[in-house]
């Protein structure tokens, strides 16, 4: 059976899967990245676990997989296939395309995490039969992706969707990226854990708790709980009035959160609009299959585009 290899990396694991013709999942697998034993340990286990996803694939459907997708944190370079950069891994301008493509021989598709599963939710998910969306990631950063009749933008350098790090507060916390005020130093699951952390007095709270706590109404709670609503919804109209979505997709650790993050977000935005349209704001409906599931669609993508004999590695 023709099928693809889908790998998608993060800053801990790697959840990968075989992947049929018409989409259909025919093996899942989950791994550590290892990344405690350094970033070419890391490379050297993405190839590794691509090389046994290869093999099963070939002893289970007697054939081996005719492309892979892969689905990494970061700054990426598409074109190039490269991993630019990505702190929490160590990396710095890693070819992974061409290094998987030697280990695997087979062509290769390399794409960021966000903007992977972002093609995912736009093609099968929350936005399936929407020609234009702007899917949002809310995790231990905030990143996008832009959707466009089934594919997503990268930009001209790879940087296309980093909607995390729009100035929503001019002045305030500093970010690592040079700026302060990021989108992403108020409004992600790492910034609300912080701001709940300190108001609680509980250095092990987290975003799930303070969303718990806002249920309860605890008004220390409600209070971190709204500021954070409150400047994810100043990125996002600033994001809505340069790209006029037609479905807004939240996802990411502070999604889980439900309603609770919905009804007030839904709120703060509406609020916010004057001549622009409002989208639907909606759930991501993969989870964190969406990495991997994208990971796989760039796989097939690859293989509807091109001959593979004549991609090279």
């Amino acid at each position: 059976m023709r099928h693809v290899i889908a790998l998608d990396v993060g800053g801990t694991g790697m959840k990968a899967a075989l992947i049929g013709p018409d989409g259909e999942l025919l093996h899942q697998d989950r791994r550590a990245t290892g990344r405690e034993r350094g970033p070419d340990a890391v490379v050297e286990a993405i190839l590794g676990f691509a090389a046994d996803l290869r093999a099963r694939g070939e002893e289970r459907f007697g054939e081996p997989a005719a492309a892979a997708g892969l689905a990494v944190p970061g700054i990426v370079d598409e074109d190039r296939g490269t991993a630019v950069y990505a702190a929490n891994l160590g990396w710095r301008d890693v070819p992974l395309r061409d290094l998987l493509a030697d280990r695997l021989g087979i062509p290769v598709a390399l794409g960021h995490d966000v903007r992977t599963g972002g093609l995912a939710e736009g093609r099968t998910g929350a936005g399936k039969g929407t020609d234009r969306f702007l899917f949002v990631a809310l995790g231990t950063g905030i990143a996008g992706a832009i959707g466009l009749d089934g594919r997503v933008e990268s930009g001209a350098h790879g940087f296309a969707g980093e909607i995390g790090h729009i100035v929503v507060r001019p002045g305030g916390i500093p970010c690592p990226c040079g700026q302060h005020g990021c989108l992403e130093r108020y409004a992600s699951a790492a910034a609300v854990s912080e701001a709940w952390a300190a108001a609680s007095g509980s250095p092990e709270a987290d975003a799930a708790d303070c969303a718990k706590a806002v249920v309860s109404g605890d008004p220390n709670a409600v209070r971190v709980w709204q500021e954070a609503v409150d400047a994810l919804a100043d990125g996002l109209v600033t994001a809505l009035t340069l790209l006029d979505p037609r479905t807004l997709i939240i996802g990411g650790g502070l999604a889980e959160a439900g309603e609770t993050l919905f009804t007030p977000l839904r709120e703060a935005v509406g609020r916010r609009v004057t001549f622009q349209k409002l989208p639907s704001v909606v759930p991501a409906a993969l989870g964190d299959t969406a990495g991997c599931l994208g990971a796989g669609l760039l796989a097939r993508d690859l293989l509807e585009s091109t001959d593979p004999s004549e991609v090279t590695a």
